[in-house]
């Protein structure tokens, strides 16, 4: 069986490099090598299971889970090798990002919170959450990566998007790191649903998506959010588009079709029908009256 491999530069600029590899080689170990650039940090994030990666300026090995991260600050050039084992596929992804546009970002001299943050950084703090374990992606992440790789305009619209979604997925890792260091457990299933419901209910999404995205059963997520929040996850998908159209409506600012995409219906019929089934009135009548 032949190898099959998918490796190439997404995206370049004098800031920001990102690399996907995609490897799979079922006869022999996939092993890759990755390299970091002088004053950089570097995301990287692991789509594969049973992937190890040793750097070679230090000898450090790490052994990582599918879907886990870390954010790493190199000073100088270096390189790593990464492979995954018992034939598995290696998949990741590495956004490397130059140390003066982390500065320029985060303006370490304006206060002492983002003093702090910066220094963190340097320091590697964000490799391990807690106990030397690396961090899971969240939900957020998965969908930024899925963007940054479909992403197909080029130019300044590009650089553009890709920057917005690298400080996105930033302050999601602030996020996480911090709300670890306040509780000292792993997120429960059910706020981190209802946190990407609440993100994406606008969105064409499924229980069968989120589940995928977090490695939760589908029939898991049901149960547990419909005991945690008293409202299975359909209906609470449907209240809060519901919430969202009728405030539209009544600002009169949008056209009924427009409202509708904008709540996660694709056609308006599919709309009306919801709408009137939550009101009583179809969202015409409601306007004019």
């Amino acid at each position: 069986m032949k190898n099959q491999s998918k490796k190439g530069l997404l995206f370049r600029s004098e800031d920001i490099k990102i690399l996907m590899q995609e490897d799979s080689c079922p006869e022999n170990i996939s092993k890759s090598n990755m390299i970091e650039g002088k004053s950089s940090f570097n995301l990287l994030f692991l789509l594969s299971p049973n992937i190890n990666l040793e750097a070679h300026d230090c000898g450090t090995k790490f052994s990582f889970k599918k879907n886990q991260y870390i954010l790493h600050y190199s000073p100088e050039e270096s390189t790593a090798e990464l492979w995954a084992e018992n034939q598995e596929v290696l998949k990741y992804l590495q956004v490397q990002i130059n140390y003066q546009y982390i500065f320029n970002l985060i303006n370490p001299e304006s206060n002492k919170e983002n003093a702090d943050i910066l220094e963190g950084m340097i320091k590697n703090n964000y490799i391990f959450l807690h106990k030397e374990t690396p961090p899971d992606m969240t939900v957020e992440m998965h969908m930024i990566l899925r963007e940054i790789i479909s992403y197909s305009k080029k130019g300044v619209m590009q650089k553009l998007f890709i920057e917005a979604k690298v400080i996105k997925l930033l302050i999601l890792i602030f996020e996480q790191f911090n709300e670890k260091n306040m509780i000292d457990a792993t997120p429960k299933a059910p706020s981190i649903i209802k946190k990407f419901i609440d993100e994406n209910y606008h969105k064409n999404i499924k229980a069968e998506e989120i589940g995928k995205l977090i490695g939760i059963n589908q029939n898991k997520i049901r149960k547990e959010f419909k005991a945690h929040y008293h409202i299975t996850v359909t209906d609470y998908i449907f209240e809060l588009r519901m919430l969202k159209a009728k405030k539209l409506i009544i600002d009169k600012n949008m056209m009924i079709k427009e409202i509708a995409i904008e709540c996660g219906y694709e056609y308006v019929q599919n709309f009306t029908r919801a709408f009137k089934k939550k009101f009583g009135v179809s969202p015409e009548k409601l306007r004019t009256e």
